[in-house]
């Protein structure tokens, strides 16, 4: 009965600090996108604010539209490897935070 106790806390134990580095792991991941998001988002701002600029200084209909389909262009591939960025930092998240508890897993045979 003792042994069960015992190998009982040690499970407990085990337990908490895999949580715990879950948690650690989910923090510094979220932190990472967050930062990752902010830094895309005021790039985005800072391309979209020089194309108006441009946009402002158009001297034909022509060029208005060279300019808005080059940054049409740009924006749509800035957007799609952003998201393909982001959506690799999420996909390692979730490794990180499967990696403490791979132990308690019985492995396929």
């Amino acid at each position: 009965m003792i042994a069960s106790v015992e190998d009982f806390q040690k499970l407990a134990k085990d337990n908490t600090a895999n949580a715990q580095k879950a948690f650690g792991s989910l923090s510094k991941g979220l932190q990472t996108i967050a930062s990752e998001i902010g830094d895309y988002s005021k790039k985005s701002f800072e391309e979209g604010s020089a194309v108006l600029e441009q946009l402002a200084g158009a001297k034909t209909l022509d060029k208005v539209v060279e300019i808005q389909s080059d940054y049409a262009k740009k924006a749509y591939e800035g957007f799609v490897a952003q998201s393909t960025k982001v959506g690799e930092l999420y996909v390692d998240l979730a490794k990180e935070l499967a990696k403490p508890f791979e132990g308690m897993m019985p492995k396929a045979k």
